[in-house]
């Protein structure tokens, strides 16, 4: 299992996505979800960017730190 950490722009902001799934599809498709899950509606993705993909092992994890971000 991987752990993801997808960047949108919505709505010209930033948003950051955090996915535990299989394969690289998988978590595109539970990127969708979680948003749908987030927003009342389905907001519209201006740009969707993989930013990070790691195995998942005990102990592991991400740290954000301010305003890191791959999109310009």
């Amino acid at each position: 299992m991987q752990l993801y950490r997808f960047e949108a722009v919505i709505e010209g902001e930033v948003i950051h996505i955090i996915i535990a799934a299989q394969s690289d599809e998988e978590a595109f498709q539970y990127v969708d979800i979680e948003l749908e899950k987030h927003y009342l509606r389905m907001p519209e993705v201006e740009e969707l960017s993989l930013y990070e993909k790691r195995r998942i092992q005990k102990g592991g994890g991400y740290v954000l730190q301010g305003q890191e971000t791959f999109v310009d």
